[in-house]
This record gives structure tokens, sequence and C-alpha cells, in this order.
């Protein structure tokens, strides 16, 4: 083997070691360079060995999410703050890798009937809760249940309604019933509202207590604020929850957090601010960390509200954006542009060959004259708690669409209570997504009428019959197809304004270390308090 390709792999190796690529691509690039599979394989082990966890020290950790309305209950986990505290204190069922592989989480295997109607799942045996008691299926089925109810205003009630029966064979035993077959029900399963919380004797769950069966126990939690955890001594898992403690803070204020990570108050931040990323990576012991996924920025609309509710209104302000100015000005270019639908690249049956809906002002005027407008003024509701620069993003974009005859009044809220008193309450706002694995998981929890997190109150008859042909359809063509259909409908008519896809963007200093970094969301897919360790 050449020297050249000797360097090749030692730095693929170190880079492997560091969390920057995966074992799976490490092997892949390897191979390409002539290594073979068994050198390739322990070429891996111990470049993982060499930067393997240590037990002990203390996570400090600051992030942009958080309000003083949030809460632990698993039916309202709003934002990004609140669903790293809960990866930290519970497990799902299920799970999904770094590598973005399926794998067992309480539940230790799971199969499904030939239509997949039916799903079987055995637990894992030699769980507790934090509080001592032992998990059992009544746990799991209380607290799935806990969705389902007809009042319930949960985020994850749209995934649980197609739930027709759950029942216990033995207490490790639990078998899913399902309206139609879904071959994605076990990646549903690993949403953070489905977290599995200790069940009472009425069939109610005591989410309040905050007991989990996680790596680290709550010890206190101040909302919008901070929140302490310790570890779990009983924890089930021996290759996770290496700090001794954790304290997360929320600090919306970009410099704010960008100076407690200098200052060393905190050893990781989440969503650095994108206009001095390549200054602060120059500084000794400070690494910037960045993944690319299913996180999408957007401005909905409430379809259902005027002039919202006027198909050519809604296409008027999608042609009067320009996309690529945004990209480069607020994201700096880490990201990539997107077509009005919640589906990336990352996706399994993203439509890539689409048209994209491009800034066209002529355009844009064309559908005010369609709607019987020659001049349109709508308020624009912003704050950065949606995400990071997205007041500078309303402002950029009331400049394109003034070009079109539009006037955007961008309204600048406040960070705190943003969740609670403009999203899903002001007709056209900023948001954002962190993204799910499946198509069926990002349209059913923003985009089935019944959902309590559908931000455009989007009902299209269509859509939603797809959306239920989509879930239960088997054949991969067939799938492909029908949720084509719908990327196609939501670009075309849906309610939302989808920019561009963000790419996650932290920092960290050298007392912390990682393995492979999660793609599925930011902080390592909310997991860093269990998966990462000190340096």
């Amino acid at each position: 083997m050449i020297q050249d390709d000797m360097k090749q792999i030692e730095w693929l190796r170190k880079r492997l070691a560091k969390g920057t690529i995966s074992r799976r691509e490490f092997m892949g690039r390897t191979s390409a360079l002539g290594l073979g599979a068994a050198a390739a394989m322990t070429f891996a082990g111990e470049a993982l060995a060499a930067g393997g966890p240590k037990k002990g020290g203390t996570l400090k950790l600051a992030i942009p999410h958080g309000s003083t309305t949030d809460s632990i209950d698993p039916a309202r986990l709003e934002n990004g703050f609140q669903t790293t505290l809960t990866r930290a204190m519970g497990n799902t069922l299920t799970e999904i890798d770094a590598e973005g592989n399926l794998v067992g989480a309480l539940a230790e295997s799971w199969e499904a009937s030939p239509d997949a109607k039916v799903w079987t799942f055995k637990l894992r045996r030699g769980v507790e809760f934090h509080n001592g008691k032992s998990l059992t299926a009544d746990d799991v089925i209380a607290s799935i249940n806990y969705h389902r109810t007809d009042d319930t205003k949960s985020s994850v009630k749209p995934l649980a309604k197609p739930i027709t029966a759950i029942r216990k064979d033995d207490e490790h035993t639990i078998v899913f019933e399902l309206e139609g077959g879904n071959a994605d029900f076990p990646f549903n399963l690993d949403t953070p509202g489905f977290m599995i919380v200790p069940s009472n004797s009425d069939g109610s769950i005591n989410w309040q207590e905050g007991a989990g069966t996680g790596g680290y126990k709550l010890v206190s939690y101040e909302p919008g604020v901070k929140a302490i955890l310790e570890r779990n001594p009983n924890y089930w898992r021996n290759d996770r929850a290496h700090f001794d403690s954790a304290e997360m803070l929320t600090i919306l204020d970009k410099a704010a957090r960008t100076n407690a990570l200098i200052s060393g108050e905190v050893d990781v931040i989440d969503q650095v601010d994108l206009k001095t990323a390549h200054l602060l990576g120059r500084r000794k012991n400070i690494h910037i960390e960045e993944t690319s996924g299913p996180l999408h920025y957007t401005f909905p609309m409430l379809t259902k509200s005027a002039p919202f509710d006027d198909l050519n209104v809604r296409q008027a302000l999608k042609f009067a954006i320009d996309r690529e100015e945004i990209l480069q000005k607020v994201l700096h270019g880490h990201g990539s542009i997107g077509n009005d639908n919640p589906i990336g690249p990352s996706y399994r049956y993203y439509a890539a060959d689409l048209e994209r809906n491009g800034y066209d002002p002529e355009k844009a005027k064309y559908h005010l004259k369609k709607a019987g407008l020659s001049e349109l003024s709508v308020d624009l509701s912003a704050a950065d708690a949606a995400f990071g620069g997205a007041v500078d993003a309303a402002v950029l974009y009331k400049e394109h669409a003034a070009k079109a005859g539009i006037n955007i009044n961008v309204v600048r809220e406040p960070n705190d209570g943003y969740w609670s008193n403009v999203w899903l309450k002001k007709p056209f706002c900023a948001c954002y997504w962190g993204g799910y694995a499946t198509e069926d998981t990002m349209f059913s929890t923003g985009y089935e009428p019944s959902s309590s997190w559908n931000d455009t109150n989007w009902d299209h008859t269509r859509f939603n019959s797809l959306l239920i042909e989509a879930r239960s359809e088997l054949d991969e063509t067939k799938r492909r197809e029908l949720y084509r259909e719908m990327q196609v409908i939501l670009r075309d008519e849906g309610g939302t304004v989808v920019p561009f896809f963000a790419n996650n963007v932290m920092a960290r200093t050298e007392k912390v270390a990682h393995g492979t970094l999660s793609s599925q969301a930011s902080l390592d897919g909310r997991r860093i308090i269990e998966r990462w360790w000190s340096a």
C-alpha cells in the first residue's frame, strides 16, 4: 500500500476517534483505499478505544431553548431544552442510534405480523425507574395510552391514534394492534413524547415525579432557567451515562452563550452564532461540531385565517422570498435550500427531482392578482427563540417581498413564552422543526389535521388519504410515489414556507469528548448527556 494511502487511512482513523465520521463511513472509505475488511475493523476498534469514554466529571450545557412555561409532561415537550432533558431522564421502547439504525432500548426485540398491523414487543428485564419501581408491561401500556385519549393535547397523539388496542401477554410482552399496516411503527416509538414513565394503579401515569428509567435523575428544575441532574447508579446500560452530573442552562442570547463557552462557564453550547463560528473555532481548546439532518426552519401560516386561507396568497408569499440570500446571510451557508415541504435530503423518500419554488417577484404579483389583490400587508411574528437569526431572516423576507407588492410587518416577539404565546396562535410566524426519522412521523406530527402541532391548520383531503395509504403501503416503489405526491401537494398548496434545511452547529471545549455524532437532531440527537464523557 503506497505511503499516501497510509496517511489517508491514519487521517480517517483520527477522525473516527474524534467522532467526526461514523464507523460505517470509515469502513467504506478505507476499503476504497484497498484496506481489507479485517484490517479496517481492527483499525476502527483501536481508534474508538483510544478515544473511549471515561467516568466522572460534570457536563455543563447551554441551550438556546427553554421557557418559564415548560414542563416535563411527556405530552408537552415543545422545545430542545425539554427533549434534551427527557432524553437524559428516560428511555423509549426503541432508539435510533448515532448511525441512523433502529435498535432496542426498553424493548430488546420486536416482530410484526405479515401485514405490519400487529406488533409484539419484548421488554428488557431488570430495568428500574428512579423511584425503585421495576419496569413492567403496565408502565408501557399506561405511558402510550396517555397519548390516546380523546381529550389529550399531546404532540404525539397523531402517532398514537392509529393504535386500536394495546394488551399485555405477560409482564414483559406487549402487543400493539394498528388500524392499518405500518412498517415504520417501531421508529415512531423513539419519539421523545413516548418516554416510558411509571404507571399508577388506576392506569394513569406518574410523570410529575420525574422518575424515568434513564441514565440521570432530576435533582432540580427551574423551567426557563436551568436543570440539574445526577447519574443514576442503577442504570441498565453500562456503556452510557459517563458524567457524575449535568447542568443544563437556558441561555437564549447568542453572545451570552458564546461568552459562557469562552469563559469556561459551560462546556458545550448549541446553535453557535454562525456569523462568528469561524472565529470561535480558531480559539484554542474550542471545537466546532456540525451535522446535517432533518432540521428545518419555517414560516408557517394558519391556513384557516384570512388572508392565508387563500391559496394564491400562500403561493405569492412562497415566491416572494429569496431563499439563497437568507441561507448565505443568516445561515452563512450552513444548510441547504428548502422547497416548502418538510422532507429534505436526509429522508428515505426525499423527492430530489422536484422543481424548486424560487424567488420570483413577478410570479408573486401574478398570484396576488389571482387573489384579487394589487398589494398585500401581513404581520410576521419572529423571535430568536424560534431559531438563531429568525428576526434577521424575517427582515430579509420583508425586503424581498416588497418587490412583489407585499408589505411584511416584522413583529419582534419576546423570546420567553414564544412557543406558548406566539406559535400556533399568531397567523404568521417563525418556527423550527427538528424533524424525525421517517416521513410518516414528520407528516403525522406536523400536518395531520388532529395534531396539536399542526401549525398551519392544514387539512387537505387528498393529502390526508395519502398519509394513511403511504403508512400501510409495504411496496417500496409505490410508497415512494405516494410520499412524492405529498411533497408536491405541500410545495404547491401548503401553508408553510420552508426556506432551508439547517445544519446543527454546536461548539465544545476540550474538557468533553464524544463518539460518532447523530444527525437526527442537535446535541447528538438530544442524547448528549448520556452519550458524551469527560476528556
